[in-house]
């Protein structure tokens, strides 16, 4: 299974978090549906809630044993 880089799962989580935190007008909401699907492609999951713990997950510095993400 090829692994996605963390620099690139961080900056997609950073522009998925702030998209998410902005009001939703309609070239936004496409913005965020198309980072939504691009994290979950590349954690390999099928649900953006799963792909944004999965990715927190293979961050430096994360924990295996760490739910914190999962909260």
């Amino acid at each position: 299974m090829l692994m996605a880089h963390p620099a690139v799962l961080d900056d997609l989580l950073d522009r998925y978090e702030t998209l998410r935190l902005l009001n939703p007008e309609d070239s936004e909401v496409r913005r965020l549906e198309d980072v939504s699907y691009t994290l979950c492609v590349a954690t390999c999951t099928s649900d953006v809630d799963a792909a944004v713990i999965a990715a927190r997950l293979r961050l430096p510095g994360a924990r295996p044993q760490d739910d914190s993400a999962a909260a």
